[in-house]
């Protein structure tokens, strides 16, 4: 239940204090992914390749997947208010600093501290969220906060790649920091200090944390959506270079991806309600489908924005797996609700390096969807490994 600070805000707070958060989402959506569609003129402005700058998008993600469970620990004696605040408050900085990086290695290390507050931040914005709602509304005050993210892929990317086009790539990492420091400004105006909030034992996560069910759904989610990402890192280059449109064109492949995300992102709470875990291995075949027919339909511009479009259904996985594992980790919310976003971010790590690989050793850019449905396919292979355990603690624990 609520507590008593809590009960006495009004609708109008709620709505603020969720807009707020939704838009801390919108600054991390639109900073970890614009840099996607302005892969060329990075590589460009710097003197260096698409694939080093796949390298600068996996540094990013495993900043997310270092910073979410050391932070979520660490932060976890603090206020949620002030926590948040520190949290925006780094992740300006990163991006700000990214925004003025003289060099290629600089930037990886400005995007690495950009991306140490990510998870941390998602997952005290949504027991935030859900403090602030009634046990038979929580689902839908996190989906509200997590809107922003939805939000930040149909609208901050394409701006963000827009933006970086006509002036430059800075500016785009610029206007991130700007969002997030307008965060910052509206968390200190409209979420109240709360300093009766139950605070979280660090060492009793931890070991609630320790269980199998939980380690293979952080598996699933870092291998299963890798190939997304495989795709979506160099979807700029292979439209350039494959399709043979121009630059222009970008922004219209991010808005098909992002529309995409948000049917994928309902469309998978849909079906693991319907199904359950086994909604999760649907949609690993889902997705190694359509990531296999990927090269295919990047070859004509008729076929490359649904296809596109249909890259960025797999998004599905990640309420699916949230879902799952939130059932999963008795005891251990706070940490395994950083640790989602960190294990998705080992997916943006694993994915753009992978594909890398294969496109500097000469497999070309369409490799990337072999390499996806590859990672999708091994993704199945874990959720197996996790039913059969699944299977057998039920049968242990009738």
């Amino acid at each position: 239940m609520p507590n008593a600070s809590q009960q006495r805000l009004t609708p109008r707070a709620i709505l603020l204090i969720e807009l707020a958060l939704a838009l801390g989402g919108f600054a991390i959506g639109t900073g970890e992914f614009s840099i996607m569609g302005l892969m060329p003129n990075v590589a460009q402005d710097l003197a260096i390749t698409e694939p080093q700058v796949g390298n600068v998008i996996s540094t990013y993600a495993l900043g997310v997947v270092v910073g979410a469970p050391i932070l979520a620990i660490l932060g976890s004696r603090l206020l949620r208010k002030h926590l948040l605040l520190l949290l925006m408050g780094i992740f300006a900085v990163g991006n700000f600093a990214s925004a003025l990086a003289p060099d290629y290695h600089s930037l990886m290390i400005y995007r690495f501290f950009a991306g140490l507050p990510h998870g941390a931040y998602f997952g005290v914005a949504m027991l935030v969220a859900a403090s602030m709602a009634p046990p038979h509304k929580r689902a839908k005050a996190v989906s509200r906060v997590l809107m922003g993210l939805s939000i930040a892929i149909v609208v901050g990317n394409p701006i963000a790649t827009w933006l970086g086009q006509m002036l430059s790539w800075r500016y785009a990492f610029a206007m991130v920091a700007l969002i997030a420091l307008l965060t910052v400004v509206m968390v200190a105006l409209f979420l109240p200090l709360d300093k009766h909030q139950p605070r979280s034992d660090p060492l009793s996560e931890m070991r609630a944390f320790n269980r199998p069910q939980v380690w293979l759904a952080l598996a699933i989610s870092s291998v299963g959506f890798a190939g997304m990402f495989c795709v979506f890192s160099y979807m700029a280059p292979t439209l350039i270079e494959v399709t043979q449109l121009s630059p222009s064109w970008i922004p219209l492949s991010l808005l098909a991806f992002g529309l995409g995300g948000i049917i994928g992102n309902i469309g998978g709470g849909w079906l693991f309600d319907k199904l359950q875990f086994k909604a999760v291995a649907w949609l690993l075949l889902w997705s190694a489908a359509i990531l296999m027919l990927f090269p295919v339909a990047a070859q004509s511009a008729w076929t490359v924005f649904p296809a596109v479009f249909a890259v960025g259904t797999m998004v599905a996985l990640s309420p699916a797996l949230q879902t799952h594992l939130m059932d999963v980790a008795h005891g251990a919310q706070t940490l395994a609700a950083a640790s989602n976003h960190a294990a998705f971010n080992v997916a943006n790590a694993l994915g753009p390096w992978l594909g890398g690989l294969a496109i500097s050793a000469g497999f070309g850019w369409t490799s990337t969807g072999y390499i996806g449905a590859i990672t999708a396919l091994a993704g199945l292979l874990v959720f197996f490994w996790a039913w059969n355990i699944g299977n057998s603690v039920e049968q242990a624990n009738p």
